[in-house]
């Protein structure tokens, strides 16, 4: 099945998300603007208000906070575990992360590569699967989220919760 079958999305099992977004605690954003008008500020934002450790990469910003956080030039410079990548880049980008990560994953941890909204790298993804990471594209954890805990985040936009049609009762 291609993105184009869906509207562009790639299907991806609920469960699956709802896996990774539970056991994740450790997220580097790769891309993490200090811009607070930023999509990547507000994912930031979110996922740390949910109790996600979010460590921003930005080469531009290296040595500065963003949210609290110190700012990362590169993955390998992150002290400790990763258990996640986030890509707030585009999807060219996303390649030579991939590869950094596939060089990574094994002394930090890194279980999962997740590209945003947007971010669609085929080549990329079946890299890091070979090296056995899980690959999500053309999502966001924020997004998905507030859609698989119960969260209405914009008033429910596309969350699957809330309808405007009658549900019959039972007995």
């Amino acid at each position: 099945m291609t993105a184009g079958d869906h509207g562009g999305k790639i299907p991806y099992d609920d469960d699956l998300l709802r896996r990774i977004l539970r056991d994740v605690k450790t997220v580097a954003m790769v891309g993490a603007s200090p811009k607070w008008v930023r999509p990547s500020s507000f994912a930031m934002k979110y996922l740390m208000g949910k109790g996600f450790r979010v460590i921003p990469v930005n080469p531009g910003h290296a040595g500065k906070t963003i949210l609290g956080e110190t700012v990362y030039a590169n993955l390998g410079d992150i002290p400790g575990t990763i258990d996640m990548v986030d890509i707030f880049r585009n999807s060219e980008a996303a390649g030579p992360i991939t590869d950094e990560v596939i060089t990574l994953a094994a002394d930090k941890g890194i279980r999962v590569i997740w590209m945003q909204l947007g971010v669609r790298n085929d080549e990329a993804a079946r890299k890091a699967e070979a090296a056995g990471l899980t690959v999500i594209m053309n999502r966001c954890p924020k997004i998905e989220y507030a859609r698989l805990f119960g969260e209405l985040s914009w008033g429910g936009v596309n969350s699957d919760i809330i309808s405007s049609k009658r549900t019959k009762l039972s007995p």
